[in-house]
């Protein structure tokens, strides 16, 4: 595990990841809030999210094992975030129900998905060997990617029905997942934490 962390290409994937996130977050947020998208809008903040954790474990590097696992099920924690975020969103478009524009939809989740699918292969070398925090880093990419995935579909049928529903579901979908990668990391987290004497 340590060695993992050591790696200086553990350490450059972690910095590009989340160079990556941050700048995706901007463009993300800002077509979200513009479309009135509850989808783009709770992906966004995870894009944020994602910057936090992956600073965060370039941080925690150097700590000793106890720590880290503690640093593990702070981030596990973190993961909520966007799922609470995703979850008000949702409610506020229940009040004024405005299909969002399928066209910036579909392009800016394609863009989000080329960002994510470029950080998962970055961090998946890494997700077996460094433990809670390789993990974490893992999932929020691989998450990211699911979501995207499913909000492009979620404009391809916004645009054949015009509906704002496809957007809200898939909104809630985003939250669901994040609460289930918050309940992996902090297994591993708890598990680390437990193995140290």
């Amino acid at each position: 595990m340590a060695a993992a962390l050591a790696d200086p290409r553990f350490r450059s994937a972690v910095r590009v990841v989340a160079l990556a996130n941050l700048a995706y977050f901007f463009v993300e947020f800002a077509v979200g809030r513009i479309i009135g998208s509850v989808s783009l809008f709770a992906d966004s903040v995870d894009f944020l999210e994602d910057t936090a954790v992956n600073l965060l474990i370039l941080l925690a590097l150097n700590w000793p094992a106890r720590r880290r696992a503690r640093l593990g099920m702070a981030l596990a924690a973190l993961l909520l975030a966007p799922a609470l975020a995703g979850l008000w969103t949702a409610w506020s478009q229940l009040q004024a129900p405005v299909p969002p524009d399928p066209s910036a939809l579909s392009l800016t989740g394609l863009g989000a998905l080329v960002v994510n699918v470029s950080c998962a292969f970055l961090l998946a070398r890494f997700r077996h060997t460094g433990g809670s925090l390789t993990k974490a880093a893992f999932f929020s990419a691989r998450n990211d990617a699911l979501a995207n995935l499913a909000i492009i579909a979620a404009a391809a049928v916004t645009a054949a029905t015009s509906s704002f529903l496809p957007d809200l579901i898939v909104g809630f979908g985003i939250a669901a997942l994040n609460a289930g990668a918050a309940r992996e990391v902090w297994a591993a987290a708890r598990k680390e934490h437990n193995a140290v004497p």
